[in-house]
């Protein structure tokens, strides 16, 4: 018989249940019980859905990201952290995001605020992790009190449970040497710790325990893959049976090595890696399971059963019972129900899958081989004609599109003139002091802003109403920005539900679900917009918001855009053709709208490119063929305008040194970049690599709530100063400011200026004294 289970489910709730619950309790308006009493039923909802599996995960849920979980199952607690006063839950909060609940209480406790965790992408996907930090000190104390108490509740729950860790190879390899030590030195310490993990696991009578070691699709050096086979020796000694799970892509070399590590399973991504099932048969050998992913976990359209069943059922006449199936990762990066969807376009919703709905496409492939097709015959007859339906639709494919790409040339790519001269133009065109300064886009999204939205929505606000509170909305953000001093303005996008799916919304070849959140961070909840055929702009998107902004003011306004690479890996993205032909398609479209914005008077324009990286394949030796399409559609919608127009692109959170050549290749004239969270030390690369042109390193953390002073924004710039000449400096946030509120805003912003000024002091005394 075949074996399901699943690696993970969202842990959000169909309704964002624990973003707040979170919220809630971070304002300080429930306490920690009711917190953990949400989470608790969150659990108990997750476990239920999942009920049909034979194993069910535990671990996989948490309070704010796995891998600060695991940190602090580890007893990996950062020092500026460990000694300071409250409990666990305080703790582990002020890694997060610099400050828990029990922060907001007093003034007495404002000593207690911290800088929160460096946060970057989980591999290739749209969630962020909190980056474990080591040093040569590093030590760690398991302790499984948490993991073991959510394996006691599933237990009472009747759950047949599987529990989920991050493995020690991962875990290492996602940390960073805070002192330049190896992080190899900390295996042993590492290794004594999960011994501790396990005999504690023992004591629960778990039968299984998946590990998940998704650095082994990764380009791994040989002592890394000697570490990986290190680990797991040492690891042999145990009552129950581990598999490891590998997700995210292929093997390949590392292959021979996952299947030969001393467990008794292993799970592969045969999304990505179906190429590689054969030979890892063979590697297996007769009595370790083989768990195969054959449920998309990263994307929302049906499977085609019955092509999948065409190659599962020999595998499965080979393997019987050690064949396991399960979607090809966590859940975690698709929403949870279409059920929800009540406005979802008909023909559309039935060629899409979310959680739910993908482990009942695993039970029917599980039950079609363990029963026979006809078992599931109507199940397999409906699927079928949804997936010929999407392959035929005139929806999906649209001559027009295919004509303006055919009309691409390499000239739509460059701009008129080259940086040099441009910088020239603008200079004088704009004429900004030293440390220009500006915001990245967004600014609070209120209570007010989002209940106009949803009563404009639901039929409740007219148009013309909706239109006036918006306008209303960017007044205020424009006169507060004028009152603060900064130089270049943003309207502040309150029309704007998310970056991505405002435009999502606006272009042909999209749809918009109303529940499709998946996790982004913490609380942080994105809704991607899903392309599902030929992408086409039917009007402009953003103009008449820039115009009239721009109206407002005498200063420069900022049109603000996503950028075409950012809308496709922070979309649900077609798999009817390559990524590429789809962000060619929407890097036509931006370029359309750029255009509009330069003809209707905005001469600064930002493209957001924040998700570049996060579209890299995991292996390195396959990054340039990557980043050939993605700069250059980039610069296909950046590039049509004239020279004294100022092009600005904006990237948060993320790692840049090994991509610095391509992205002085987009050749915007500003990029902003987040730096505030790893101190600057993103910037090392322009030690070596000479940037051309200007940059806005980010000076403090607007995922925090904490206001940066005068005094750090200073240390962060001369910092910058080292690396980069003052003159192509700008001083900004390293994000938007949606997720903050105005009495955070307006002191964070108030004390950058005051650190401008001083900046602005302090370099003319230099002057000075050369002189």
């Amino acid at each position: 018989m075949v074996t399901t289970h699943n690696l993970g489910f969202p842990r959000i709730g169909k309704k964002r249940e624990l973003k707040f619950a979170l919220e809630s309790y971070w304002q300080g308006k429930t306490c920690e019980t009711e917190l953990l009493a949400t989470a608790a039923e969150l659990r108990k909802s997750h476990w239920q859905q999942q009920s049909g599996l034979d194993y069910a995960p535990v671990g996989d849920f948490s309070l704010y990201d796995q891998v600060l979980d695991t940190s602090f199952m580890l007893g990996h607690i950062p020092s500026r952290v460990r000694d300071l006063p409250g409990d666990a839950i305080d703790r582990y909060f002020r890694v997060a995001r610099g400050r828990s609940a029990a922060d907001n209480a007093s003034n007495e406790q404002a000593s207690c605020c911290v800088s929160a965790g460096e946060m970057t992408k989980w591999f290739d996907t749209n969630y962020h992790y909190i980056v474990p930090e080591f040093d040569s000190n590093t030590a760690f104390t398991a302790n499984a009190a948490a993991l073991i108490q959510q394996i006691e509740e599933a237990k009472a729950q009747g759950v047949n449970i599987k529990p989920v860790i991050i493995g020690p190879l991962t875990y290492l390899r996602l940390g960073k040497s805070k002192d330049g030590s190896h992080k190899l030195d900390l295996l042993q310490p590492l290794i004594a710790a999960y011994k501790t993990l396990f005999k504690a696991l023992e004591k629960t009578g778990i039968a299984w325990l998946q590990i998940d070691e998704p650095a082994l699709v990764t380009e791994l050096e040989p002592e890394w893959q000697a570490a990986a086979i290190s680990a797991y020796e040492q690891l042999q000694e145990r009552s129950f049976k581990v598999i490891v799970a590998t997700y995210f892509g292929q093997l390949q070399d590392n292959l021979k090595l996952a299947c030969e590590l001393p467990v008794d399973g292993l799970h592969i991504d045969a999304i990505n890696g179906k190429d590689e099932i054969a030979q890892a048969i063979s590697l297996l050998g007769a009595s370790k399971i083989l768990s195969l992913g054959i449920i998309n976990g990263r994307n929302i359209w049906i499977n085609d059963l019955n092509a999948t069943l065409d190659w599962l059922e020999p595998l499965h006449q080979r393997l019987g019972d050690r064949l396991w199936l399960a979607p090809s990762c966590s859940l975690l990066h698709v929403p949870v129900d279409l059920d929800s969807e009540q406005k979802l376009d008909e023909d559309v919703s039935s060629w899409l899958c979310f959680a739910v709905q993908k482990l009942a496409e695993l039970s029917t492939l599980a039950t079609a081989l363990n029963k026979g097709r006809p078992s599931v015959a109507k199940v397999l007859k409906l699927n079928r004609a949804l997936i010929d339906s999407r392959q035929n639709s005139p929806r999906v494919h649209k001559p027009e599109v295919q004509i303006a790409l055919s009309r691409v040339n390499d000239s739509m790519a460059r701009r008129q003139s080259p940086y040099a001269q441009r910088e020239v133009e603008q200079r004088n065109k704009f004429k900004l002091p030293l440390y220009p300064s500006t915001t990245i886009g967004s600014f609070p999204q209120t209570a007010a802003i989002r209940q106009s939205r949803r009563d404009f929505r639901s039929g409740t606000l007219s148009a013309a109403k909706y239109q006036l509170a918006m306008e209303e909305e960017v007044t205020h953000c424009v006169r507060e920005q004028e009152a603060l001093g900064l130089d270049v303005l943003v309207h502040g996008e309150p029309e704007r539900n998310d970056m991505v799916e405002y435009f999502g919304e606006q272009l042909d070849g999209y749809a918009s679900s109303q529940f499709g959140w998946v996790q982004s961070y913490g609380s942080r909840c994105v809704k991607p917009p899903i392309i599902y055929g030929d992408i086409a702009r039917p009007k402009a998107m953003t103009v008449e918001w820039a115009r009239y902004a721009q109206a407002l003011t005498s200063k420069p306004m900022k049109g603000m855009l996503t950028g075409p690479v950012t809308i496709l890996n922070w979309s649900f993205v077609r798999d009817d053709q390559s990524r590429s032909q789809t962000c060619l398609q929407l890097a036509l479209a931006i370029r359309e709208e750029v255009l509009d914005l330069e003809a209707a008077g905005i001469d600064i324009i930002q493209i957001d490119e924040a998700a570049l990286r996060e579209g890299l394949p995991l292996r390195q030796s396959q990054w340039q063929g990557y980043l050939d399409w993605a700069i250059r559609a980039f610069r296909i919608a950046a590039n049509g305008v004239g020279d004294a127009t100022q092009i600005h692109t904006h990237m948060c959170y993320s790692e840049f040194n090994d991509i610095i050549a391509a992205i002085a290749a987009m050749d915007a004239d500003v990029i902003t970049i987040e730096t505030s969270r790893s101190d600057m030390s993103l910037l090392d690369v322009f030690d070596e690599f000479h940037y051309p042109n200007q940059i806005g390193p980010g000076v403090y953390d607007i995922h925090s709530p904490n206001i940066p002073t005068v005094a750090s924004i200073v240390a962060l710039m001369q910092k910058a100063e080292q690396r980069i000449p003052a003159e192509r400096l700008w001083i900004n946030p390293d994000c938007g400011l949606k997720t903050r509120h105005w009495q955070e805003v307006l002191p964070a912003l108030k004390n950058m200026l005051a650190a401008r000024t001083q900046l602005v002091a302090n370099h003319r005394t230099k002057m000075v004294n050369k002189r």
